[in-house]
């Protein structure tokens, strides 16, 4: 069963909830800001991500942009990164899909169809 984190405010959220739910594809729902991912999940996550590390954090949120984030991801150290992300659901970005062999950090329709078997 795929799961998806997610955040009901966040617009791309409710358009991959909706595009799941148009192809019938089944899911669990895990509110990413009340039940955020901790700093082992995430270091999984990043690791079958193959993503950058800085791809992991939602760069458009007020957290990202408060903390000067933008500066930060480029000098501190993964572990520090990743503990960063633990600390807060809303500095990861959004939606996070998960399947049985790869995590999606965003909602980019080609990915998830071709990773889904969508046609």
């Amino acid at each position: 069963m795929l799961t998806i984190l997610c955040y009901p405010k966040c617009g791309t959220c409710r358009k991959a909830e909706k595009w799941l739910e148009e192809n019938n594809i089944p899911y669990v729902y895990r509110p990413i800001k009340e039940e955020k991912p901790d700093y082992d999940e995430l270091k999984r996550w990043f690791e079958k991500s193959g993503l950058a590390i800085a791809k992991l954090f939602n760069t458009s949120g007020l957290l990202y942009k408060e903390q000067h984030m933008k500066d930060k991801v480029k000098t501190l150290t993964e572990d520090e990164l990743l503990n960063i992300l633990a600390s807060d659901g809303l500095m990861v970005k959004r939606p996070v899909l998960l399947t049985e062999d790869k995590v999606f950090f965003g909602f980019k329709e080609e990915e998830w169809a071709e990773a889904l078997n969508v046609k």
